[in-house]
């Protein structure tokens, strides 16, 4: 894949998983956070299947340079040691791989990939693989994406979530005024485009600044409200589609994806979920199947 073929299309994500931890239907959530020059993956699944997915979003291995992981589940980092592995023997693989994550992140992916790997593939691991390990409210550059972590105060596992500021503008400029809205932009006054990622647990107030008013929210819906009792969400600590729709709304995000959810009603989930988070949430709401491609 050249992700430059659709430049004119700045922002994308692909979302290469949409599934909760447990799926088999569908592929574990996991996305593609893209822009006209550069190439994010943020988590890869419980497995091999990322390598699946990669190819049918027609991604190789060698265009993956940064990859964020937001915790230590099963479901998010064992399809990093995949990607990791394939690093290391993908013959032609140019640059680095810069992997990102708490401590517990890098933890849990050396320890597995030191007890695993062959000796000669952790000799190109060393060579090829950058791990940064980040702490709450870092700040870093990935391409041209400006990032943000923060712990998203889970009780179960440590978790960040990220806000990226990427190229463009926010809504917050489009104006009745076209010229206005020219002027704003070329005087370097607009807002950046805000795309805040809260992780597969729900919001904690804490970490208000990093989402209220973001351009995207992706947040994690369990299941429906209204199938609560079968799904039972709030005892695994998670959220339903109605409760997404109420904090968007709450938080002034303009627009919401839902993901991280049950496979049970998969048939009629992209009509029911957004149906339900649309009863509080005005703004546009996207319940993506996998490898369904978002324009941001």
């Amino acid at each position: 894949m050249n992700h430059n073929e659709n430049s004119e299309k700045m922002n994308q994500i692909t979302m290469l998983g949409t599934g909760n931890a447990t799926v088999s239907q569908i592929y574990n959530t996991c996305f593609l956070l893209k822009t006209s020059s550069t190439l994010l993956l943020v988590d890869a699944g419980g497995g091999n299947g990322i390598l699946s997915q990669l190819k049918k979003a027609n991604v190789q291995i060698s265009d993956i340079h940064h990859l964020f992981v937001t915790h230590a589940h099963t479901d998010h980092v064992l399809g990093v040691i995949w990607v990791i592995r394939m690093v290391a023997q993908c013959k032609g693989y140019e640059g680095l791989l810069h992997v990102y994550g708490n401590d517990k992140v890098m933890k849990v992916i050396k320890t597995i990939i030191d007890m695993i790997l062959a000796k000669k593939q952790l000799a190109k691991v060393a060579e090829r693989v950058v791990f940064h390990q980040l702490e709450d409210g870092d700040c870093f550059e990935v391409g041209d994406m400006k990032l943000e972590c923060f712990d998203i105060q889970s009780t179960k596992e440590k978790q960040f979530g990220f806000r990226a500021e990427l190229p463009g503008t926010s809504e917050d400029n489009v104006s009745e005024d076209k010229a206005a809205s020219d002027k704003a932009a070329s005087e370097n006054h607009a807002k950046p485009l805000v795309l805040a990622c809260l992780g597969d647990e729900p919001y904690n107030e804490l970490n208000l600044r990093y989402i209220e008013g973001a351009d995207w929210m992706m947040c994690e819906a369990f299941c429906l409200y209204a199938d609560r009792d079968t799904f039972k969400p709030y005892e695994k600590c998670h959220s339903t589609a109605l409760d997404a729709g109420k904090l968007a709304e709450e938080l002034g995000v303009k627009n919401l994806i839902l993901y991280h959810t049950e496979e049970k009603t998969l048939a009629n989930r992209k009509e029911n979920y957004t149906r339900e988070a649309a009863e509080n949430f005005k703004g546009r709401i996207f319940v993506p199947d996998d490898l369904e491609v978002i324009e941001l």
